[in-house]
């Protein structure tokens, strides 16, 4: 099967915290990083999940919020990926750009253009790749 998700990060399952009805599944990627997603306990026992088993966390560039300077900063999203941006594509209504995080591994985000310009974002910036746990899919 092919996605059009840019982001498709391999890792395994940390923990599983199961709620009434969803589970914070959270998932250390190959890199070392870890990313937090809510999916349903259905989902859970469908795809068989469990400590250890590889996974995948799939992640929509659409969905990757970017952040700049957020040292000290507090946010209800579960999951920042902090690296460096390699690649940055200017359209006329929206940016799409590469962070490459500190383990080699590359998160995609498509944002605005007017979101980037007021970031000031360019080749080389630290940023953070900011995704809300309830955007994340989980795949196996």
């Amino acid at each position: 099967m092919k996605i059009s998700a840019r982001n498709v990060l391999a890792g395994t399952i940390q923990s599983i915290i199961r709620g009434v009805v969803n589970a914070e599944v959270t998932l250390m990627l190959q890199g070392g990083e870890t990313v937090t997603a809510i999916i349903t306990n259905g989902s859970v026992d469908s795809l068989e999940l469990k400590e250890g088993k590889p996974a995948y966390a799939v992640i929509k560039a659409s969905e990757v919020m970017i952040g700049k300077s957020m040292d000290g900063l507090r946010l209800s999203a579960r999951n920042r990926l902090a690296g460096k941006v390699t690649k940055l594509q200017a359209g006329i209504v929206s940016c799409e750009m590469v962070i490459e995080l500190p383990s080699g591994m590359a998160v995609v985000a498509s944002i605005t253009k007017a979101g980037a310009t007021e970031l000031g974002l360019k080749e080389g910036d630290t940023v953070s790749a900011v995704v809300k746990a309830s955007s994340v899919l989980i795949g196996v």
